[in-house]
């Protein structure tokens, strides 16, 4: 795998645990807000969601505007054309 596969790659998990998070909201929300610290609402969401640990920091980065249908649509497809760019398509 060359290095331009592995970053597409690695967004395309994140975009992936993005729309995850947001397709869950309600979970996500009572998971962070549930948590005592940073660290336990990252571990509680990488549970949740079945993520690592880059994946749950970008879900829990991710602002309240961002949950809208156009930025969640927006995310979804960048997410769709990373995929339609990898060898597998996956």
């Amino acid at each position: 795998m060359d290095e331009d596969e592995r970053q597409m790659r690695q967004q395309l998990m994140l975009h992936e645990a993005l729309v995850q998070a947001m397709d869950r909201r309600d979970e996500v929300f009572k998971v962070i807000e549930d948590s005592q610290d940073k660290d336990e609402a990252i571990r509680r969401v990488g549970q949740l969601l079945g993520l690592g640990e880059l994946g749950s920091r970008a879900v829990l980065d991710l602002q309240a505007k961002a949950f809208t249908r156009d930025r969640r649509q927006a995310i979804a497809s960048f997410a769709e054309e990373l995929r339609s760019r990898l060898p597998d398509g996956r």
